[in-house]
C-alpha cells in the first residue's frame, strides 16, 4: 500500500450540501500517527458557522429525502456496502495510521462496520407500521413510522469506521438527513467513508461531514437550533451528560452510547482454557480501547491462580509494535495522554498491594505504547476496579460465591457489556437476570454484531444501535385515526 498516495486521495475539507469546502475561517488541525508521533495529514477545522451551514443543507434536503422510496434508500446503502468492501484495504490502512490498531484488527473493523450498511439496506424497506381497527370499532388506525428529521451524529476515535456506519446507516434507512462529526484524533477514515457514500449516490445535503478540533462549538451551535431533531453520541459519560443537558432545551431525541466497566466473570466450572482465550479477546480487542472491553476480571477463588497464570502467559506472548508490521498484536494507544492514564492506573494498583504477573510498564517511544499487563492482589479500592481502563491492562479480582460475583459485577455506575464463563446453563441464566447490563457474552469474548441491538443501562447510555431496534431510534410514530366505513 502506498500510504502517501492514499492520504493524498482523502478529502481534507468539510462536506456541506454536496460540496467539499474549506472552513469558514480557514482554520486547520493536524492528525498524527500514534505509532510514530509524526503528523500524517492536515484537515480543515469546522467552526460554529460551518455547523449552521451544514444544518441549512440538511434541513433543506430533509423533506425530499424523507419522501424518497425506501427501496432507493436501500439501494444506496447497498451500493455503499459494495464500495466499502472494494476499498476495504485502504480504509484499514487509514485506521491503523491514525488510530494505531494492528492491520488485522482494522481489516476486521471494515468487515464489522460494513455490515451495518448491508443490514440497514435490508431494514429500510421492512420498517413496518400497523393498520387495525380500534377495539370499539368506531375508527381504523394507521400507525406510521416517519423520519425524525436532521440528526447530529458524533463518533469516537476508537472505531472510526464502525461507529460512523452504525449511525449513518440507520439514519439513511429511516429517511433522515445528518451532520457527521468525527473525533479530531481519527477523522481520515470518516472522510474517506463519506467520499464513498457520495459515490454510492447519497444526495446533496443528506450527509454533511464536519471534521474539526473544536467539537463543543459545533454541538452547542447545532443543538440550540430548533431544526435539529436528534443527536446520537458515542463517547465518554462526562461528555454525554453535557449533551443530554444541552438537548433538554429543544427536547431532542437522544441516543447515548457512553462509558463502560465490563465485568468478566469466571466460575470454577468453566472451561479455563476457553475462558483465557475469551479474556484475551474481550480485553485486547482494539488494544483495550473499547467501551465493551473487559475491565474487571472476577474469578472464583479456587481457580483464580490458574486463570491468572494462563492469562499472563497469553498476554506476555502478544507482540507490541507498529500496527502496519507483520505479526504485531498490540499497537500504540491513541495519544500520550491515554498512555499516561493507563500508567497512572497501574501505578495506583501496585501501590495498593497489587502485583504484575505480566507487563506493568510503558514502552519507550517513539509512539505511545504500553505493555500488555495482568495485575493481581489489589483490593477493590484500586482505581482499576472503578475506572474505565481503556488500555491493555487486565486486573484480576476474586469472589467466593455467585452472590458475591453479582455484587462485585454490579458495583459500578456503568452497565454496558459483561462476560460470563460457566459450564452451568442454569447459573448462566440466573447471572443474566441479575446483571445490570445491556450486553452479555456467555462463554464468548466478542459478541458485537450488526444484527444485534447494542447499548447499555445506567451511566452507559440510552437507546440502541444495530438490530431491528436501530432504525427505530431515527423515527417518530404518527397515529392517524380514520372513520370506520362500517360504523
Amino acid at each position: 500500500m502506498d500510504l502517501n498516495e492514499l492520504l493524498d486521495r482523502v478529502e481534507k475539507r468539510l462536506l456541506i450540501g454536496g460540496q467539499w469546502r474549506d472552513a469558514s475561517d480557514g482554520g486547520t488541525f493536524d492528525v498524527e500517527n500514534p505509532a510514530t508521533g509524526e503528523r500524517v495529514a492536515t484537515l480543515a477545522s469546522a467552526t460554529a458557522d460551518d455547523a449552521t451551514a451544514a444544518l441549512d443543507a440538511a434541513a433543506a434536503a430533509q423533506e425530499s429525502w424523507g419522501r424518497t422510496p425506501a427501496r432507493l434508500r436501500s439501494d444506496i446503502l447497498r451500493a455503499g456496502f459494495e464500495l466499502v468492501r472494494a476499498h476495504g484495504e485502504e480504509l484499514a490502512w487509514l485506521m491503523t495510521t491514525e488510530m494505531g490498531k494492528p492491520l488485522a484488527e482494522s481489516r476486521g473493523e471494515v468487515v464489522y462496520g460494513n455490515e451495518f450498511l448491508r443490514w440497514f439496506s435490508e431494514e429500510a424497506p421492512r420498517h413496518y407500521g400497523r393498520y387495525l381497527d380500534t377495539p370499539e370499532g368506531n375508527l381504523r388506525m394507521v400507525i406510521r413510522h416517519k423520519p425524525v428529521g436532521p440528526c447530529l451524529l458524533i463518533t469516537p476515535w476508537n472505531f472510526p469506521l464502525a461507529m460512523a456506519t452504525r449511525k449513518v446507516a440507520p439514519a439513511l434507512a429511516a429517511g433522515c438527513t445528518m451532520i457527521l462529526k468525527a473525533a479530531h484524533l481519527t477523522p481520515l477514515t470518516t472522510q474517506y467513508f463519506a467520499q464513498l457514500m457520495v459515490e454510492a449516490g447519497v444526495p446533496d445535503g443528506v450527509l454533511n461531514v464536519l471534521p474539526g478540533a473544536h467539537p463543543s462549538a459545533i454541538s452547542t451551535r447545532l443543538m440550540a437550533d430548533r431544526r435539529l431533531r436528534k443527536v446520537s453520541f458515542t463517547g465518554s459519560t462526562a461528555v454525554g451528560r453535557t449533551l443530554l443537558k444541552l438537548s433538554a432545551d429543544n427536547v431532542l431525541r437522544t441516543s447515548m452510547e457512553l462509558g463502560g466497566n465490563a465485568p468478566f466473570l469466571v466460575f470454577a466450572d468453566a472451561d479455563l482454557d476457553a475462558a483465557v482465550e475469551g479474556a484475551v479477546a474481550a480485553k485486547m480487542r482494539n488494544i483495550g480501547e473499547a467501551c465493551t472491553a473487559a475491565n474487571r476480571f472476577l474469578v472464583e477463588e479456587s481457580v483464580a491462580d490458574e486463570f491468572a497464570a494462563g492469562l499472563a502467559a497469553r498476554m506476555s506472548g502478544l507482540r507490541v509494535g507498529n500496527g502496519v508490521a507483520d505479526g504485531v498484536h498490540v499497537g500504540p494507544l491513541v495519544e500520550a495522554k491515554a498512555r499516561d492514564k493507563v500508567a497512572e492506573l497501574v501505578a495506583d494498583a501496585l501501590g495498593r498491594g497489587g502485583r504484575a504477573l505480566a507487563g506493568g510498564r510503558p514502552v519507550e517511544g517513539p509512539g505511545y505504547f504500553y505493555e500488555p499487563t495482568v495485575l493481581i492482589g489489589m483490593g477493590t479500592d484500586a482505581a482499576v476496579f472503578t475506572e474505565e481502563i481503556f488500555g491493555p491492562v487486565a486486573p484480576v479480582f476474586t469472589f467466593a460465591d455467585e452472590d458475591e460475583a453479582v455484587r462485585l459485577a454490579n458495583d459500578t455506575e456503568y452497565g454496558l457489556a459483561s462476560y460470563v464463563y460457566t459450564g452451568d446453563l442454569k447459573r448462566a441464566h440466573r447471572i443474566g437476570d441479575r446483571l445490570d447490563v445491556g450486553l452479555l457474552g456467555l462463554n464468548a469474548g466478542v459478541i458485537s454484531n450488526a444484527a444485534a441491538p447494542f447499548g447499555g443501562v445506567k451511566h452507559s447510555g440510552l437507546g440502541r444501535e444495530g438490530g431491528a431496534e436501530g432504525i427505530a431510534e431515527y423515527t417518530t410514530i404518527q397515529y392517524m385515526g380514520m372513520a370506520n366505513p362500517w360504523a
